[in-house]
């Protein structure tokens, strides 16, 4: 789609933020000035009228966002995500969005099936029901299998979803484009928030790839007790159409009704915490949608997770800062805190490490010790942003969504048992990946590692050796020793110290 043909689709798209309300406050969150804000309300306010409506009930940036379709209420919760880009206040009323579409008629995904898998419905389920969830990309019926009779749920893409993103990101494009010409907007780099979005949903958009990722968090996860993946039917499943074993349980969001099935509410509450550290930091692979409308309680008790489409992974270097970060938090070591920010490379090193110490004292002294009812996740992330953007600490993309699954996972807690205290839940897990990952076994395992990647380079270091200490011939035409020779000599040195350690710490 070209500029023109995106032009309708961003009148709509401010016609339908003005009718909602919402188009003054994205501008002022913009860091628009005054006169900005009133000449571009005033061109966009007789096109009123081309607005959609929207949900009254929702607040003004859900509303607009609802109003325009899939792609943007997609768009608002991967928003909701980051409260670096959008700022605490629009991030907590995005987190408000849901998807409050209507299904589409089970015929459409009757044909939608039998197109991506090459059979009839009747011919792989004995039963197929009407929509028991709609989404803003599918949504999701129940079904039994024919050939086992078991019961499964199945995942079909909205039809005509794709065309109508890629018809959606285009005027997100524009739009973007246009905020790049207000200077203030331009620190929230709105075309990359624009790609990020576009390569999350596109990967939402093909179910082969959900379905891995529910594959392998079964995988990760199978040893943790009181906790359930569902496990995926690869026969059943395509691009447009996965297939789960289906989930019995009460939501997450029902503790009343998980009261009255006769569960522990508080020891469901810190579970949910500790599973999803233990997650994050044991297996750096993470469900990153964990909201009450995305787990289940089982007849057993154990917490069933579903919805894959969105998952956060980081790497163990990045898990062992985080680690270190959370345990200084719960020791109360908030001097360690910061050396550990500085150590990363997380905050300049032309600040003060004392200072930066004592503004994380600021934040977590506060909130020590203190049940949930007692704290404000709002104000608190507010103040560690401003902490943040006060010693020119840049945005860590790898730990946005780790931080935003933590807020959410600390809010399934919270309704599940007002006073959890989080401190506490979280110690021994984190504790226990101290121990495993930056102990003396671990830098043995660390080692052990760097030996076998110079193993098998082992058979190369002959040749690396001849070509590195070959004399050079210099421009004058003559002989010179490799400036890479002292390297290697060191590096073969090492390789050799690196080898003894390890085989004496009999690895």
């Amino acid at each position: 789609m070209g500029i023109l043909s995106a032009i309708p689709q961003l009148i709509r798209t401010g016609a339908t933020f003005e009718r909602a309300g919402a188009l003054a406050l994205v501008l002022e969150s913009l860091g628009a000035s005054p006169l900005l804000r009133g000449t571009v309300r005033a061109l966009v306010w007789p096109l009123r009228w081309a607005g959609r409506r929207g949900d009254p009930a929702l607040p003004p940036l859900a509303r607009a966002l609802t109003a325009m379709g899939p792609a943007f209420i997609k768009f608002g919760q991967i928003l909701s995500t980051r409260p670096d880009v959008v700022g605490t206040r629009l991030a907590a009323q995005l987190r408000l969005l849901q998807d409050r579409l209507p299904p589409f008629p089970q015929e459409a995904a009757r044909a939608v099936i039998a197109r991506e898998l090459g059979l009839p419905v009747e011919a792989l389920f004995s039963e197929f029901s009407e929509p028991v969830a709609a989404a803003s990309l599918a949504q999701v019926h129940r079904a039994r299998l024919r050939a086992t009779g078991e019961p499964v749920a199945v995942k079909v893409l909205r039809p005509g979803i794709e065309r109508a993103f890629r018809r959606d990101i285009d005027g997100m494009r524009l739009i973007a484009r246009l905020l790049d010409l207000i200077p203030a907007s331009r620190r929230l780099r709105p075309l990359d928030v624009v790609d990020h979005f576009e390569g999350v949903v596109r990967g939402e958009l093909d179910l082969r790839l959900e379905a891995a990722a529910a594959s392998e968090f079964a995988a990760n996860t199978a040893g943790d007790a009181g906790f359930r993946v569902p496990a995926v039917r690869w026969p059943e499943t395509g691009r447009r159409v996965m297939t789960l074993d289906w989930v019995d349980g009460i939501p997450a969001g029902d503790p009343e009704a998980i009261r009255a099935a006769g569960h522990d509410l508080p020891a469901l509450a810190e579970r949910v915490l500790q599973l999803f550290l233990r997650h994050a930091l044991r297996d750096g692979y993470f469900h990153a949608d964990m909201h009450q409308g995305n787990l289940k309680i089982a007849a057993d008790g154990a917490i069933v997770a579903y919805d894959f489409g969105i998952m956060g992974r980081i790497d163990d270097y990045t898990r062992r800062v985080y680690a270190e970060i959370l345990w200084g938090f719960i020791r109360r070591d908030y001097r360690r805190v910061a050396e550990v920010h500085f150590e990363a490379g997380y905050v300049p090193a032309d600040r003060s490490v004392e200072a930066f110490a004592q503004a994380l004292r600021a934040v977590g002294e506060p909130i020590f010790g203190m049940d949930a009812s007692r704290i404000s996740m709002g104000r608190l992330l507010t103040h560690l942003f401003e902490v943040t953007e006060r010693f020119g600490m840049q945005t860590r993309t790898e730990l946005i969504l780790l931080q935003r699954t933590m807020v959410v996972v600390e809010g399934v807690a919270r309704s599940l048992d007002p006073h959890v205290d989080i401190w506490r839940a979280a110690a021994p897990v984190v504790e226990d990946y101290i121990r495993a990952s930056l102990g003396p076994q671990a830098v043995a395992r660390d080692l052990w590692r760097a030996a076998r990647v110079l193993a098998r380079l082992s058979p190369h270091l002959p040749q690396i050796a001849r070509d590195a200490l070959t004399p050079e011939r210099s421009a004058h035409g003559g002989r010179r020793t490799s400036r890479l020779a002292p390297l290697l000599w060191m590096g073969l040195g090492g390789a050799i110290a690196l080898l003894g350690v390890a085989a004496g710490a009999g690895l």
